[in-house]
């Protein structure tokens, strides 16, 4: 019985997943309609307009038929990964954001990382330190870093690491594994700064809130070590609403991703998504709009898998109903 009740749960998030996929679809392929001109001048892009080109236009995007089959024909197309053919250079779009999308995962898991390793740490050292100057400096370290935009991270990250002290290049993203480490740290930190702070400011106030609790009293009147106390019951209590933002984080990095790769020069799919927005490359826009908000929502879905598993208190609600 327990078991029928959490897979309906499950059952119920991924239903809620999909009807979000398809209602975002839908705002996606109506990009293409809500351009400025008709559909057909927003396909052409710099081609010269013959009746021959306009019409291998109307068959390759279906214009002939009601907009409603053509949102189908579309989204078939889309759960195959086939957006068309990028206005710009001609190449399927799903070639294009296939050669870009490693890259960008790559920068975004390191960057996600980072957050979580530099928010965890300090957060634990300003709770344990607490009413200290370290635990001072370190809260005026987050309201600095909260407060400061992600551009403005990457222009002093650029300015002091890339051309004042030269230990990491400005611009690329390098070959090889090492070495693309090496170029993407300068972007991975400017983008997990903001994240870092917010893990910090939510672990230390969620262990403050558990670190006086009777049941950690307890544990050290046993004689459990500090260690153990810290992260047998400290920790994986506060870990429980670190894990609701993780995917909060998740989407930041995301999103911020455009700004970084931009600022650094490096050939991911923020910087894609740019371009095709300023070439008003509307097959790519589309396609790269409904990659990122997949990656995103489904970050939101492994949250609350992930919530289910650390929380048992959660998981009990679901399986009893």
């Amino acid at each position: 019985m327990r078991f029928r009740r959490l897979a309906f749960f499950l059952l119920r998030r991924l239903a809620v997943f999909f009807l979000l996929v398809l209602g975002l679809s839908f705002l996606v392929f109506s990009l293409l309609y809500i351009a400025p001109g008709n559909a057909v001048d927003s396909l052409l892009g710099l081609r010269p307009r013959t009746p021959e080109t306009v019409a291998s236009l109307r068959h390759e995007y279906h214009l002939d038929r009601s907009y409603f089959a053509q949102y189908w024909i579309w989204l078939k197309e889309a759960a195959q990964l086939h957006f068309g053919s990028s206005i710009q250079t001609s190449l399927p779009v799903s070639e294009t954001i296939k050669s870009r999308l490693p890259t960008s995962l790559f920068l975004g898991l390191y960057a996600f990382v980072l957050t979580t390793i530099l928010g965890l740490t300090l957060g634990i050292v300003s709770t344990l330190r607490r009413r200290t100057s370290v635990d001072r400096g370190i809260v005026a370290g987050t309201i600095v870093g909260l407060s400061m935009p992600t551009f403005v991270s990457c222009v002093l990250l650029l300015y002091l690491f890339a051309v004042v002290l030269r230990w990491f290049p400005a611009f690329g993203k390098g070959s090889g594994f090492v070495d693309e480490l090496w170029h993407l740290t300068l972007p991975a930190v400017a983008l997990a700064l903001v994240g870092a702070a917010f893990v910090l400011k939510n672990t230390r106030a969620a262990m403050l809130g558990v670190i006086d609790q009777d049941y950690v009293t307890f544990a050290r009147a046993r004689g459990l070590s500090g260690s153990r106390v810290l992260f047998g019951y400290v920790l994986r209590n506060a870990l429980i609403p670190i894990v609701t933002i993780s995917a909060l984080i998740l989407s930041f990095v995301i999103t911020g991703a455009v700004v970084v790769e931009v600022a650094f020069s490096v050939p991911g799919i923020g910087g894609l998504l740019v371009q095709s927005a300023n070439t008003k490359d509307l097959p790519v826009l589309q396609g790269v709009a409904l990659v990122i908000a997949v990656v995103i929502m489904g970050a939101n879905l492994l949250a609350d898998i992930l919530y289910l598993a650390v929380d048992p208190r959660i998981r009990y609600r679901v399986e009893t109903g």
